[in-house]
Formats: C-alpha cells, sequence, structure tokens
C-alpha cells in the first residue's frame, strides 16, 4: 500500500484549553439551573471532534444546542406519558392479581432496557448526522426499535449463560450499528465472526469462575476462601477492561468502506491506567474540601450552626455558613466535570484516537456528499435518561 494511502489519526486537543472550557460549561450550566447544559455539550462536542484528525484534517460537529433543547424537552413529555402508563399498570397488576408491589418496582426497571438501548441508537445516529469528514457527511440509517429487540433478544442470551455469550452480544449489537452507518455514498460494514473476540474474553471468563467458585466455598465449607476471591475479583475486572479494549480493536480492523479499512492499536494497560489513576486523582481532590469542611464543623460550637439556621437565618453566620455549604455542594460537581473531562475523558480520546490509521485513503475520491439527515428529537431521549452517548 502506498504512503499517500494511509492516514494515520492524530490529536491535537490541550488539556488545559479544555478544562478551561468544561469549567465555563460548567458554572454556566450553573448559572442557568441546568438550560446551558445542551449549548454546553454541543461546544464540548465541537472540541473533542476539531481535536481528531485523521490524515489531518479535523473533524467537524455542526450539532445546534437549541435542537437539543427542543429534542429534550420532546423527549421529556413523551417518556413522561410513556413511564407514567406503564408504571401505573404494572403497579395495578402486582397489587390487584399477584399481591406483590416490589414486581412492579423490578418490571419497570426491566421495561426501561428497550427504551435506553432505543435512545441510545438515535443519539449516536444524531451524533453521525451532524459529523463532518473533509466536508463528507456522516450518516446512520433508521433501526432504534430493531436495535432494542436486539438489545433485550441478546441480552437474555448472555445471562442464560452466566456472562459467556457476552462476546456474541458485543459483535453483534456492533455489526448492527455499523452496517447502517455512512460515510457519504459509502456504506460500512463489519466483517469477522463473534468468536474472534473470545481470545480476548477467555481471561474474564476463567478469573470470573475462580471468583465465584471461591466465594461459593467461603458462603458453604471454607471460610477462608473468600480472600482467595480478591485477587481472582481484580483479574476479572481488569479482564473486562482488556476485553473492552481488544474488542474495539478487533473489530475496528474488521471494518471496511468501499476501499477504506482501518488500523488500530489501543493498549488495554494504558486505558486501565488513564481510567484507574484518573478516579483515583478525581476523588483525592473531591475529597480535600469535604474533609476540610467536616474539620471547620467539628471545631464550631456543638450544635450552634444548626442553631442558628433554625432560630435566627438572617443572622451573619448562619448566612456564611448557608452560603459556604451551597458553594461547596454546587462546586464538586462542576469540578468533578471538569476533573473527568480533564484526567480520563480527554487521554482516553487522545490513545484511542493516536492508535488508530485510516487506509485505502484513495478510495475517497470516488466519495460523494450525503444529504443533512433531519433530526427532530436530536438525542433528547439520551439527555431524558441522562445516559450520556459520548460527550
Amino acid at each position: 500500500m502506498s504512503v499517500d494511502e494511509v492516514a494515520p489519526v492524530a490529536f491535537a486537543g490541550r488539556r488545559g484549553s479544555l478544562m478551561a472550557l468544561a469549567l465555563r460549561v460548567g458554572l454556566l450550566t450553573l448559572a442557568t439551573l441546568g438550560v446551558y447544559r445542551f449549548w454546553g455539550r454541543t461546544r464540548l462536542r465541537r472540541w473533542y471532534w476539531s481535536a481528531v484528525q485523521p490524515g489531518g484534517d479535523p473533524l467537524e460537529y455542526t450539532g445546534d444546542g437549541a435542537e437539543k433543547f427542543a429534542g429534550f424537552l420532546m423527549a421529556v413529555c413523551v417518556l413522561a406519558l410513556w413511564l407514567g402508563v406503564v408504571n401505573l399498570l404494572l403497579m395495578f397488576v402486582s397489587l390487584s392479581w399477584l399481591a406483590a408491589p416490589w414486581l412492579a418496582y423490578v418490571l419497570s426497571v426491566v421495561g426501561l432496557i428497550p427504551v435506553w438501548a432505543y435512545a441510545r441508537y438515535r443519539a449516536r445516529a444524531y451524533m453521525l448526522a451532524r459529523t463532518r469528514w473533509r466536508g463528507i457527511r456522516f450518516g446512520m440509517a433508521p433501526g432504534a426499535a430493531g436495535y432494542a429487540g436486539r438489545v433485550c433478544l441478546h441480552g437474555m442470551f448472555t445471562l442464560a449463560t452466566l456472562g459467556a455469550l457476552w462476546p456474541r452480544m458485543t459483535f453483534k449489537l456492533e455489526k448492527y450499528r455499523t452496517d447502517r452507518t455512512y460515510f457519504g455514498t459509502l456504506r460500512l460494514h463489519q466483517g469477522g465472526q463473534w468468536t474472534i473476540l473470545l481470545p480476548a474474553y477467555t481471561p474474564v471468563l476463567v478469573c470470573g469462575a475462580f471468583a465465584l467458585a471461591s466465594l461459593l466455598l467461603a458462603a458453604t465449607s471454607t471460610p477462608r476462601m473468600v480472600w482467595l476471591a480478591v485477587p481472582f475479583g481484580i483479574g476479572a475486572l481488569y479482564g473486562i477492561v482488556r476485553y473492552r479494549v481488544l474488542s474495539i480493536r478487533l473489530m475496528a480492523e474488521a471494518k471496511t468502506a468501499g476501499g477504506l479499512s482501518l488500523i488500530a492499536t489501543p493498549d488495554p494497560v494504558r486505558v486501565a491506567r488513564i481510567v484507574g489513576f484518573g478516579w483515583l486523582a478525581i476523588t483525592i481532590v473531591l475529597a480535600l474540601p469535604l474533609i476540610g469542611a467536616a474539620f471547620v464543623y467539628a471545631l464550631a460550637p456543638a450544635g450552634r450552626i444548626e442553631l442558628l439556621l433554625a432560630t435566627d437565618p438572617t443572622n451573619p453566620l448562619a448566612l456564611l455558613a448557608l452560603a459556604l455549604f451551597l458553594i461547596l455542594y454546587f462546586g464538586l460537581f462542576v469540578a468533578y466535570g471538569v476533573l473527568r473531562h480533564g484526567l480520563i475523558t480527554m487521554p482516553l480520546w487522545r490513545h484511542y484516537a493516536e492508535s488508530l490509521t485510516v487506509t485505502g485513503t484513495s478510495a475517497l475520491a470516488a466519495v460523494r456528499q450525503r444529504d443533512r439527515q433531519a433530526a427532530p428529537e436530536a438525542g433528547g431521549l439520551a439527555e431524558a435518561l441522562d445516559i450520556g452517548a459520548a460527550i
């Protein structure tokens, strides 16, 4: 393959600029009681998209905060009506026929799974429809209902096999999404079979089986065996991270779009290090103001602050205590968002981007523009369920 047919992916973003943007977004979202969230998420997506540069050409995100806000309001109305009717029916059946109110809550949570899957697919379709590279739009064919059904079906198979068929679910769902994704007039295709993921998943099965066996032995005959479950449990957790990274690599390398293909080399150890140290740093940084507040509270006269708040809320000391509490409470949420972007999300994006190479770029000459897709919901259902869906 000639050099001009290979396009390494670079990541041009800087941590400082992202954290400053995340801080502004967090403060504006707080000041507007959450309304700015939709415009803030748009600005963050534009930062991330523009930082990823396949072959030196950055991705573009063309989404709009106003359409997200309108889609969110629409989704909230529909979701509230749907959940209200379903929950009332479940509660009626549980109380009238089964005399088991707890069953209604369980079924209500289970009933959210297809809604969650539907929302994830629609959110991904919206993001792709608002993403461009070299001026060419991405897109995704309709299929949210089919995806939700497949999530439920493969989920049942996975549960019935105690997790043994997780790779099959991973592959089948990714293939369903990929085969409905377009770059301009090119349609993506997920090649391979789900069995390519089995070697990456084997450590999870082995460690998980030994951890479960150790817990069973500890509960029945040998209590000291519970300690053996600890290393196997840690091994299973790392195995899940490793499987996640390797599954992305293996499936990415089996994707094609006309003459385009991918070379992916993400490192599971590096991903685990980014996530582990990132969460550790966030926990330590956020714990410091809580420890300081607890220390100050411990030094205050017993019951003094509560008494002032209850009997004389206009007292300067009471107002100061209330103001400090509100600043600390809401400040922790803003600080968490800033730190999560700077210490976890951005390093992961950078690693995955820099470990990716697009090959066969000579096929881009034959790609034609795709019509702009309408997005009346604009990922609003995912926002209403607060399931993220990327940034």
